[in-house]
């Protein structure tokens, strides 16, 4: 097995902050993330459960943050833990936790268009919950539904109309007057409902067979319809119902897979090929689980149907798909006294290439895993300390080989020192520096106006002080630069024009504005220095694209800028 070694603080909030991009987050009692996803700013947000026992009295009458209004329905008990990291420091920007109604989980993590969230979970007395939360983790809005029975969800998937359908389970109904279904079926339903991105549902409805059904997972495929994976439970055996339905959710076709052995399906994806992936574990005859992966069309032909065999008990609980058709997939694997968290990697014929076991002498999984933008992967899970009984929240970075990914220090400290260097500019409000190492320029002097590209005097003064400070820094630090990126944008309107006319004409304009202000900087630069700018520099027009809109109204004198952006290199 391969180990992590893991150092904690002795704070009310720990998490490790070793070399290796390995996060706990260690707080009393059993805790946990099942789901993980990468922000539009490139951070790594995770959603789980931890559990806090203090009593609250907080019962206001509205609520513009999500979690004062979850505090408001418990008093004790399992909480909604929302954990989002840096992904190059691996610092924790945002820590929220709070109680959700009679010892509820949130089981799913999705984002939204706006770069906030939607949180799937579900309460122990059968409610069902869906909130949207913007990126700072505020209410939007929540529903709470669910039928007069028992019901459980156990994913929320993202639709292409930036809608959400949960997935789940709901004991059968025979009251003609539920609301929401006139019966059931069997004993449990796969149950699912449907959502518009606004939060009105669209339809709730069952499926499945007389036996007893469990919605786990489900997908959209490229025309809309939705295959979803489900369990079916007869005598004494398990195995796999999948189903394909409308976006209307009217069934097309429903197959259920009865055999003698044990199946058990986690998770389906859809694949770059429009075919589909679906993650089982299989009892085998040594009554061990064992992976099987069954790829299959929209028309449920298997095309490859794959075993995976190993020494230990092993379980995929995610998976997701590389742009070059292989795959990562994570879960864990245990024998009689020991689990450790899995990853494997795969090719597109869904053959094992390599793998690697993580943790420590106890009980670790990962229980969720999101391919980053810079195609390294997170990983979500549980990490429990050797000698410990209580499980701990874990994020992990790791690398294409499935190796752990380092820690970096690099863009958090070319942040600080261009923060020091421009102290002033930000003082006096002239520049706005980010995390992300871009530069935007906010004093309306330094604005153009409108259709114009030539810069002005005050532009060329501001641009001779900002040169002589941030070269020479960048200079010195060539060794670390990839690129040194000056944009130009526009505001959106070009009065008498039609939408071509306009869209190319902004897109010239914003071309010259950044030609302007970089011929401007480089004329005043050394021969070796323009030699190596000429390396690393580039101007770019990006037209409207990146107004500047508040509240939905663009500030047109604002969006007349240029922009600056540091792009590191990778060593």
């Amino acid at each position: 097995m391969h180990y992590i070694l893991v150092f904690l603080s002795f704070l009310t909030l720990l998490y490790a902050k070793p070399t290796d991009f390995s996060i706990i987050i260690d707080k009393p009692f059993n805790n946990a993330l099942l789901d993980i996803t990468q922000d539009y700013d490139r951070q790594i947000s995770a959603v789980g459960f931890s559990r806090d026992y203090k009593t609250s009295s907080n019962r206001q009458n509205s609520y513009s943050n999500a979690f004062n209004y979850l505090d408001s329905l418990s008093s004790h008990g399992l909480q909604m833990h929302l954990i989002r990291v840096d992904n190059n420091s691996a610092e924790i920007t945002l820590n929220k936790a709070s109680k959700l109604s009679k010892f509820s989980e949130a089981v799913a993590l999705v984002k939204t268009p706006s770069n906030g969230y939607f949180v799937g979970g579900y309460t122990l007395d059968g409610s069902l919950i869906v909130l949207k939360l913007n990126s700072n983790g505020n209410l939007i809005f929540n529903k709470k539904f669910g039928t007069k029975n028992y019901d459980r969800m156990n994913n929320l998937i993202l639709m292409s109309d930036g809608g959400v359908l949960a997935i789940g389970s709901s004991i059968t109904s025979r009251s003609q007057n539920d609301p929401l279904f006139s019966t059931g079926l069997g004993l449990n339903d796969i149950y699912l409902t449907r959502f518009s991105k606004e939060g009105r549902i669209l339809w709730s409805k069952k499926y499945g067979t007389i036996y007893d059904d469990r919605g786990i997972d489900a997908v959209e495929a490229y025309d809309g319809s939705i295959i979803v994976v489900s369990t079916t439970r007869y005598k004494k055996n398990k195995n796999i119902t999948l189903m394909r339905i409308t976006e209307n959710g009217n069934k097309i076709w429903l197959h259920h897979y009865k055999q003698d052995k044990t199946t058990t399906p986690h998770k389906i994806i859809r694949l770059r090929d429009n075919n589909f992936v679906v993650a089982l574990s299989q009892i085998d005859t040594m009554r061990k689980e064992q992976i099987r992966l069954i790829k299959f069309d929209l028309q449920k032909n298997i095309i490859i149907d794959r075993e995976i065999h190993t020494t230990y008990n092993s379980v995929i609980k995610d998976i997701k798909e590389y742009s070059n058709s292989n795959l990562i997939a994570v879960g864990y694997i245990e024998d009689s006294y020991n689990t450790d968290a899995l990853v494997m990697l795969l090719d597109n014929e869904l053959v094992l290439l390599h793998q690697e076991h993580y943790g420590q002498d106890n009980y670790d999984k990962f229980n969720a895993v999101t391919i980053l933008s810079n195609s390294q992967a997170a990983a979500a899970g549980i990490f429990t300390n050797e000698n410990s009984q209580e499980s701990n929240m874990w994020i992990v970075k790791l690398n294409r080989d499935s190796t752990i990914a380092q820690v970096s220090t690099k863009t958090t400290d070319f942040y600080d020192e261009l923060k020091k260097i421009f102290k002033e500019e930000i003082h006096n409000n002239q520049i706005k520096i980010r995390e992300d190492l871009s530069i935007e320029l906010n004093h309306k002097n330094l604005h153009f106006n409108a259709g114009q590209y030539k810069l002005t005097p005050e532009q060329k003064k501001f641009l001779d002080k900002f040169g002589k400070k941030i070269i020479p820094f960048l200079k010195a630090n060539m060794a670390s630069i990839d690129t040194i990126e000056i944009n130009g944008h526009t505001s959106s309107e070009w009065g008498g024009a039609n939408f071509t006319n306009s869209y190319l004409k902004n897109e010239k304009l914003s071309m010259n504005r950044s030609y302007s202000t970089l011929a401007y900087l480089f004329k005043k630069q050394t021969k070796p220095t323009q030699v190596w700018l000429s390396k690393v520099i580039k101007g770019s027009g990006l037209g409207y694209s990146k107004k500047i809109v508040f509240d939905n109204i663009e500030y047109k004198q604002r969006s007349r800028r240029v922009s600056f952006k540091i792009i590191l290199n990778k060593k």
